[in-house]
């Protein structure tokens, strides 16, 4: 497929940043375990309100003095599993040393330079993800590489930090946190500005994501792992877009973006040929829209006022596209939803929503619009008005020279909505609570490098006749250590047998609607030490481990023995495939041994998962040139 822009001529540059969680005991600054907690199991609540503080040099960052434009209460459950550094009532503890230990792996095969001590920094942040106002954040290594087909592409940064905590609901003027999640370790792992188009930054993050999940440390689900995208074109400006949690959306979230950027100048250059103007005059109109039979501003004239703004010459603007089902309106709109309304009306797209052509021709006579300018309309609270109004004649006229540097927010469909302004120095400062913690020659020499997911696919190909798909597949999977796991313990399994259980069989089960997360370690040797001793067939395995989950407190054998397996001695198996051949004799000796195939479906009707397929088959062959040729 050709791609839609020359992404060279425009001059795209990209950078990643990959946040991916570390699958640690504990979390980063607490004994609490990493596990999620289910809502409903919270035994505790509080609520507060966060304000933006001053950094190191004494200024408030900008992103975090808008987010405090909304105040805003913030709900927090916590669980058995939290404790008091979670509630922020507690100082943390030191820096998690196994999550330091898989840090350093990590930097080790990106090629990166490991600082000789890591020092822990606090970043404000106030949208009541962390209950201190801050995140808690440490530079481990910086200055590494990693090979794409495009080049090298450059590893700024790589730090370890405490994760969010899990947003549950947003109320509007509150929001509900759970604590489940808050601090379980993570690295953030950030790019150099060397990618050079959406594929490449495809490839790029899927590089780091394989020699992530290579380590072996990591959790793996949705969630786990969030990357942010940062893009700009040459006439545009830097853009975040956050929390793209699905690898094949980063390849449509940068093309979105640059098709933004590129309407957006657009746009900025027709507004300069017609000379347009952004006054910032803000007018209330609430008397126009007394008898208005509009449902949404009769529900806010109920407590509120009706405010507008003209821009002059932004007429047809307004309402221009600039991404799929995204117009500018849209981008105004999201500045003014930070003041807490729930949208803009504006004239390209009235009258609509109730609002009469009558009731437009007076708006626009009341801010003395002419036929080449839009009217941006509010309804809501007259704070709230006000402060949307504010915001959307600074967007507007960001409009009018440049495209703004923001932070925004990945949606589903490979756009992206405004979240807040780029944020910057001012809202990092030393974290006084935490020591650094020094890196020594010792604990850099005994990290071994990971095995690269692609070289464990061949090595199971190699070393136990897997073939490709299903090598890959295990290889890739969360279960490959248990597979290794399984062929050391059991001496004499079928490697196939262990990974189509895996892969197959445990998916299976999964959707029969059986919990297979209670299976242990335990539960698969047992049942594959009793298929390896002849005590099972291998076709009954599923049927154990189902037997398993009833009750995790049964053994395989036990299991076995409730679905009346292993309960027939060698002897009798032979002599119960005698039995049957010599009720068919005159079959046998008509078909010799092509009388094997008709044969073996009596057979196992009679020993389906009491002895493997092959064993019978065997005993089968043998009792028929038994009586063909009775020297034998």
């Amino acid at each position: 497929m050709t791609p839609k822009y020359d992404y060279s001529k425009l001059g795209l540059i990209a950078g990643l940043e990959i946040h991916q969680q570390l699958d640690t005991k504990e979390k980063l600054f607490c004994g609490c375990p990493t596990t999620l907690r289910d809502n409903e199991d919270s035994n505790f609540e509080y609520f507060r309100y966060l304000r933006p503080t001053r950094g190191e040099m004494g200024e408030v960052d900008r992103a975090a003095a808008e987010e405090a434009m909304l105040t805003k209460r913030f709900v927090y459950k916590a669980y058995d599993t939290t404790c008091l550094v979670e509630n922020d009532e507690e100082p943390p503890r030191e820096l998690n040393p196994e999550a330091i230990g898989i840090t350093l792996q990590i930097a080790k095969p990106l090629n990166m330079r490991v600082f000789d001590e890591i020092h822990t920094m606090r970043k404000i942040v106030i949208d009541g993800s962390n209950t201190s106002g801050f995140q808690r954040t440490a530079l481990a290594s910086n200055n590494g590489y990693i090979e794409t087909s495009q080049g090298n592409v450059g590893i700024g940064v790589l730090c370890l930090e405490e994760e969010a905590a899990r947003k549950l609901e947003d109320k509007g003027d509150s929001v509900v946190y759970s604590l489940d999640r808050l601090g379980i370790p993570l690295v953030e792992i950030g790019t150099e500005p060397d990618i050079l188009s959406p594929a490449h930054a495809r490839e790029t993050a899927e590089l780091i994501g394989m020699l992530l999940r290579s380590t072996g440390s990591v959790k793996r689900g949705l969630g786990t792992i969030r990357q942010d995208v940062n893009i700009s074109i040459a006439r545009g400006a830097r853009v975040e877009v956050k929390g793209v949690q699905a690898l094949d959306l980063i390849e449509t979230i940068v093309e979105q973006e640059v098709e933004r950027q590129v309407n957006l100048l657009d746009i900025m250059e027709e507004l300069c040929s017609r000379n347009a103007l952004v006054s910032g005059e803000i007018v209330d109109v609430t008397d126009l829209f007394a008898h208005s039979q509009s449902k949404v501003i009769k529900k806010a004239l109920k407590k509120g006022v009706v405010m507008a703004v003209k821009l002059t010459g932004f007429a047809g603007l307004v309402g221009r596209e600039v991404q799929s089902g995204r117009r500018l309106g849209t981008e105004l709109s999201d500045y003014a939803k930070k003041s807490g309304v729930g949208g803009i009306f504006h004239t390209d797209e009235l009258p609509a929503y109730g609002i009469t052509e009558q009731e437009v021709e007076s708006l626009r006579k009341a801010v003395e619009a002419g036929e080449g300018d839009c009217v941006i309309m509010v309804a809501d609270l007259e704070e709230r008005a006000n402060g949307a109004m504010q915001m959307v004649i600074e967007r507007a006229r960001m409009a009018l020279d440049s495209v703004p540097e923001e932070t925004r927010r990945a949606l589903p469909d490979g756009n992206s909505a405004y979240m807040r302004p780029l944020p910057g120095a001012a809202r990092m400062y030393p974290e006084t609570d935490v020591p650094p913690v020094v890196v020594t020659k010792d604990m850099l020499d005994n990290i071994k490098l990971p095995e690269l997911l692609p070289q464990r696919k061949a090595r199971y190909m190699e070393e136990w006749g897997l073939n490709e798909e299903l090598a890959g597949r295990m290889a890739y999977s969360v279960h490959s250590m248990l597979f290794e796991d399984m062929l050391s313990k059991v001496k004499g399994i079928n490697p196939m047998l262990v990974a189509t259980t895996l892969m197959s069989t445990l998916p299976e089960l999964r959707r029969e609607g059986l919990d297979i997360d209670k299976l242990e370690p335990d539960h698969f040797e047992g049942a594959f030490k009793l298929i390896v001793s002849g005590g099972a067939a291998k076709e009954v395995v599923s049927d154990i481990l189902s037997k398993i989950l009833e009750q995790p407190e049964m053994s395989a054998e036990d299991a076995a023995r409730e679905l009346g397996l292993g309960e027939k001695r060698l002897e009798d198996i032979e002599g119960l495939v005698g039995n049957i051949v010599t009720q068919r004799l005159d079959f046998v000796k008509e078909r010799g041994m092509g009388a094997i195939g008709p044969l073996m479906g009596e057979v196992m009707k009679e020993l389906r998962g009491i002895v493997d397929g092959e064993v019978a088959s065997s005993l089968l062959k043998k009792k028929i040139e038994e009586h063909l040729d009775p020297e034998k």
